[in-house]
C-alpha cells in the first residue's frame, strides 16, 4: 500500500501534476501571487500579438478570437479564487457549481490552447523553427509557454470540481469558438492559411479537452442528479 507522502509527491494518470507540487505553488500567499502575476504579463504578451489584427473582429467575439488571452484570463480568475484561503490544504478549497464552471472553462481553454499551438507551429515548422532571435520566441518561447498552459491545468485539477452541465457547456462554447474561427475566419494569425488539418485538429482538441476535463476533475458533490 502506498504511503500518503508517496501519493502526494507522485503523478498519476489522472493527477499528473502531483499534489505537493500543487499545493506548495498554490497554497501559499508568495508563490500564488507570483503566480497570478506572471500570468498578467502573459495575458498582456497574449494580446499584443493579437492587437494588430483586431480591428478587423467583431468587438463581441475577440473573446473566442483572441484564444490563449482567453485561457490566461480564465486560469487568472480560477486561481484568484484560492486566495481567500491561502494557507489551507487544496483540499479544502470551498466549491460551488458557478466555481465547479469557471474551474472547467479554466482547464478546457488552457488544455485545448495549449496544444494547438504546439500542433499549428508544427504544421509548418519551417515557417517557425530556428535558432536566430526572432524563432526563439516565435517556435521555442511560444510553444514552451503554450505548454505551461497545459502544466496549470492539470494543477487546476487539485482544487477545481466540473458538472455535467459545466461539461456541456464546455463542449459548446469550444465548438462554437472553431465555428468563429474556421467558419468566418476568425482564427488566430498564423504564417500560413490553415487549410483542412489545423481546423480540423481543432475540432479534436475542443473534444479532447473536454473528455479529460470529464475523466480528471472529480465532480461536484451532488452532479447525480441531473441540472
Amino acid at each position: 500500500m502506498s504511503r500518503p507522502d508517496d501519493r502526494a509527491t507522485t503523478p498519476t494518470r489522472r493527477r499528473p501534476v502531483p499534489r505537493a507540487v500543487a499545493e506548495s505553488y498554490l497554497s501559499h500567499g508568495p508563490s500564488l501571487v507570483m503566480l497570478l502575476v506572471a500570468n498578467a504579463v502573459a495575458f498582456l504578451v497574449g494580446v499584443r500579438f493579437y492587437v494588430d489584427s483586431m480591428s478587423g473582429v467583431p468587438t463581441l467575439l475577440w473573446p473566442l478570437y483572441a484564444d490563449s488571452p482567453t485561457a490566461i484570463a480564465l486560469a487568472t480568475l480560477s486561481l484568484a479564487t484560492l486566495l481567500p484561503t491561502l494557507g489551507r490544504p487544496l483540499s479544502e478549497t470551498p466549491i460551488n457549481r458557478p466555481l465547479a464552471y469557471l474551474h472547467t472553462f479554466a482547464f478546457v481553454w488552457l488544455v485545448k490552447y495549449g496544444l494547438w499551438v504546439v500542433i499549428a507551429l508544427n504544421r509548418r515548422v519551417g515557417l517557425y523553427i530556428g535558432f536566430d532571435a526572432d524563432a526563439l520566441y516565435a517556435y521555442w518561447g511560444i510553444i514552451g509557454t503554450h505548454l505551461l498552459f497545459v502544466a496549470l491545468a492539470f494543477a487546476i485539477l487539485h482544487y477545481g470540481r466540473t458538472t455535467r452541465g459545466a461539461l456541456g457547456l464546455s463542449l459548446g462554447l469550444l465548438l462554437a469558438n472553431d465555428i468563429v474561427d474556421y467558419g468566418f475566419g476568425f482564427y488566430p494569425p498564423l504564417r500560413y492559411e490553415p487549410g483542412v488539418v489545423v481546423p480540423a485538429a481543432t475540432v479534436a482538441l475542443s473534444v479532447i479537452a473536454v473528455a479529460l476535463a470529464a475523466w480528471q476533475f472529480d465532480r461536484l458533490a451532488g452532479d447525480e442528479s441531473p441540472e
